[in-house]
């Protein structure tokens, strides 16, 4: 397997950072991870946009662009003969003295991590769980996609390996807030509900796509604050990310839910199907 490093292309057991990268020492990284459908980056620029986004809060002047990206992985598919895949774009801040930095970061990292998936396919169903650790609160005013996942591999002990189970964190105050790598939507009536921002949770690019997709099909969507035993009164419910897509969820602590059967999902997946060979960011959506 090929993947690229600071403008090389060069094999996996090849690559090799420094260990006084602050990426490594202090977490000052960040990382997109998104989906290749038939050779089409699916929601490309929303992803570059929140990763540019992210660096300059990190003081990191580094800003990625669409035509450098795109080039970078048409090539890194070519390379590696894929057109169905999962593509991790990393960036970290690169070598800096040991201590705690104030100026920013000049040199950074750049790196991007193939991996081949097999083509989309049909709605799969998993099972929710509540999870005893909680939602720790970001690092700063808005949680990044950053290297700071302890939160996350705690909770992912908690729940072990199986494929089909989520874990659902809640916040220190007893809110939902969302899954462990996804983020949570469910359905009552004609509205469609998911935690908001300011819980802690992280704004997923594919929670933005739903949002605007429920919209576009005439749904009302509400952001907020929100028990448990408000949001197992739900008709359906689902969790979302960008490699998995929109997962239905067919029972939560001891619940049953519709699953993949639910109509609103089956929408939602339908659209999304349309869209994933072509989009590159979501806001193409009001132009459709």
């Amino acid at each position: 397997m090929f993947i690229y490093i600071n403008g090389q292309f060069i094999k996996k057991e090849n690559a090799m950072i420094s260990p006084f990268d602050h990426g490594f020492l202090y977490g000052m990284g960040l990382f997109e991870t998104f989906r290749v459908y038939e050779g089409h980056p699916f929601l490309l620029d929303d992803h570059l946009e929140r990763l540019n986004q992210g660096l300059a809060v990190l003081n990191i002047n580094y800003r990625l662009q669409h035509e450098e990206t795109k080039n970078i992985l048409q090539e890194l598919l070519k390379l590696n003969r894929l057109t169905n895949a999962y593509l991790r774009l990393n960036v970290s801040a690169g070598i800096g003295d040991i201590g705690l930095q104030v100026d920013s970061y000049q040199n950074s990292n750049i790196l991007f991590f193939p991996k081949p998936l097999p083509p989309a396919g049909e709605l799969t169903e998993k099972k929710a769980v509540l999870l005893k650790t909680k939602r720790n609160s970001p690092e700063g005013d808005e949680r990044l996609k950053s290297h700071h996942f302890m939160n996350n591999i705690l909770a992912k002990r908690e729940i072990g390996n199986a494929p089909d189970v989520e874990g659902i964190f809640l916040t220190a105050d007893g809110h939902v807030a969302e899954g462990i790598v996804s983020n949570l939507f469910w359905v009552k009536g004609n509205v469609l509900y998911t935690p908001a921002i300011h819980t802690g949770i992280l704004n997923g690019i594919t929670r933005q796509f739903v949002i605007e997709l429920a919209k576009k099909n005439n749904l009302s969507v509400e952001e907020g604050l929100y028990p448990i035993k408000e949001v197992l009164e739900a008709t359906e419910m689902f969790v979302t990310n960008s490699i998995q897509e929109i997962v239905p969820l067919s029972t939560f602590e001891g619940q049953q839910f519709p699953g993949k059967l639910g109509q609103v999902v089956q929408h939602l997946h339908r659209e999304y199907r349309d869209y994933c060979k072509r989009l590159w960011s979501r806001h193409c959506l009001r132009s459709e």
